[in-house]
């Protein structure tokens, strides 16, 4: 199993949610409304190329339009790789969380 930091796993679940729609803008505006981070495009590239290296997304690029001066925009799918290991982030914090009373840790 490849461990994924917090933020990566952040990431994948907003390529997730965005589906089609999931590019580097729409990526960190998801993120900020849903976490509540502020997330600069720097990082958010900077991640997204690392889970590309790792084979956990996939990208495509369109041509650009003239509203965006003729820049391609590079959208961003997860592959089967990136859901399994999410699916094992998934699990082992739930083996870790399992069996733990936070009300009952302060007392001690």
């Amino acid at each position: 199993m490849t461990y994924l930091g917090e933020f990566e796993q952040v990431v994948l679940l907003a390529v997730v949610r965005l589906a089609q729609d999931a590019y580097g803008t729409t990526i960190r505006r998801e993120i900020e409304t849903r976490a509540g981070r502020a997330v600069s495009i720097g990082a958010a590239y900077a991640t997204l190329d690392r889970l590309v290296d790792k084979g956990y997304l996939k990208t495509r690029e369109t041509g650009g339009g003239a509203e965006r001066g003729g820049a391609a925009r590079r959208y961003f799918t997860i592959t089967p790789a990136g859901i399994k290991a999410l699916e094992d982030a998934r699990a082992m914090q739930a083996r870790m969380w399992d069996g733990i009373e936070l009300r009952a840790a302060r007392k001690s």
